[in-house]
């Protein structure tokens, strides 16, 4: 069975979170390793912790341990750890260990380095770029933040005069639990263009839209033929409503 490959780098507005690229297995060889590293972070009074599990192919009870191991002490001291971009493999024994009720998942790093300078009261809704380190292929990786839209701008009638700003459309009141399961993503969406995979699917099981219960996996195959899959996509829909 193959190793662990740990890579760490700071993100976030203010470079004060910790990002962790993992790579191969976190099991009952590999898992003092991951300890080793989350340890180190901690130690340097880091305590915004995300973990890329994009290119982790298996992790036993051992390697979730760590990470449940550890929470508590890093909220205690004003922190949280965040898991992205799992498997659905991996996501499936995540979910069926319960482990989703005691940690943060969520669909790509810039989601998870939002919440955090959420946390801290920054203005994400403003426009900046984000960059992240290097990936392997030598690619860097670069978000855009769209601007806050106005939905009631002024317009302007027929002879060019500036006319007074109208009230928002309010639309009228749909059954959501009746709709279908598209039509649900994407009143979520216009809800809440932020939101990925992971939320949208919890929001899926509540009483507002019959306790719909899918699969992520589910949900981003269905946010990808909708072409929702990434936040710009999403905000390009909600600003087209």
């Amino acid at each position: 069975m193959e190793g662990i490959q740990i890579s760490l780098s700071k993100v976030g507005a203010r470079r004060d979170v910790a990002l962790l690229r993992v790579k191969g297995y976190i099991d009952t060889q590999t898992c003092s390793e991951m300890l080793r590293e989350m340890t180190a972070v901690l130690k340097q009074g880091m305590f915004h912790l995300i973990v890329d599990m994009g290119q982790v192919n298996y992790v036993s009870s051992a390697g979730w341990g760590v990470f449940v191991g550890e929470i508590k002490g890093i909220r205690e001291n004003g922190g949280d750890l965040k898991l992205v971009q799992m498997m659905p493999e991996v996501y499936d024994v995540f979910e069926m260990l319960e482990f989703n009720r005691i940690l943060e998942c969520y669909d790509n790093i810039e989601e998870a380095i939002d919440d955090f300078d959420l946390s801290i009261g920054l203005d994400i809704t403003k426009s900046f770029i984000q960059t992240f380190p290097a990936a392997e292929n030598g690619a860097r990786e670069a978000v855009v933040t769209p601007p806050p839209v106005s939905r009631a701008a002024g317009r302007r009638d027929g002879e060019g005069a500036r006319t007074k700003s109208r009230p928002a459309f309010t639309r009228p009141k749909l059954n959501e639990h009746a709709l279908p399961f598209t039509e649900k993503i994407k009143a979520i969406v216009i809800g809440n263009p932020t939101l990925g995979a992971w939320k949208i699917r919890q929001e899926l099981n509540t009483e507002r839209f019959g306790f719909t219960k899918v699969s992520w996996w589910k949900v981003y195959q269905t946010l990808r033929i909708l072409n929702l899959a990434t936040k710009e996509q999403r905000y390009r829909f909600y600003r087209s409503r």
